[in-house]
């Protein structure tokens, strides 16, 4: 049963990250604005970093749960981007904040599912080695992790799918290339 008390906790706190900086919220104004007392939101969560977690932590999931297996990186991708551009305020005044390792953290979780799943596609039925598959997987994973963090750097302006799709349109084949160098090498 969910616990509406919790819910509108943090619905109230992203409320607040969308119209100012992390930094200028306190928990008074949580509270005061979701109408609930303090001993409520400490019932809940030991500080604002503990709401942020669980916040950032449900959403990683959730896009994982929509796109459990991936047959584009460019697909998932967006629906990931999708989400950011949504709540694009309050997502860059998180990455602005001193709590910035914490969206990292969600978005290195979203970047490794995404490309695991995508590879478990693309590997399947292929003999390639395990190190090999690794590496792929890294350099694809820390390669969307890269794109998606300079665009964050650059304010998240608009144009970051337009670029993602191009760019898988213009490395198409490179990872059935890839397998085909492994296959040849063994």
């Amino acid at each position: 049963m969910p616990n509406f008390t919790k819910m509108a906790i943090k619905a109230t706190f992203v409320k607040l990250l969308d119209q100012k900086p992390l930094s200028q919220i306190t928990v008074k104004d949580i509270v005061e604005e979701c109408g609930v007392n303090r001993n409520s939101f400490y019932y809940h969560f030991q500080d604002i970093p503990a709401l942020i977690e669980e916040i950032v932590t449900e959403t990683a999931d959730q896009i994982i749960a929509e796109h459990p297996t991936v047959d584009s990186l460019e697909a998932c991708l967006n629906g990931a981007l999708e989400f950011a551009m949504k709540n694009r305020r309050a997502i860059l005044h998180i990455y602005n904040s001193v709590n910035r390792d914490i969206f990292e953290l969600y978005l290195w979780k979203v970047c490794r599912h995404v490309v695991s799943a995508y590879a478990e596609g693309v590997f399947a039925d292929k003999p390639v080695e395990k190190r090999d598959r690794e590496l792929i997987v890294r350099f694809y994973r820390e390669e969307c992790f890269g794109m998606v963090m300079g665009w964050m750097s650059s304010g998240m302006k608009d144009g970051i799918q337009d670029d993602i799709s191009r760019l898988c349109e213009l490395r198409r084949g490179v990872v059935d290339e890839m397998i085909r160098r492994s296959l040849q090498s063994r």
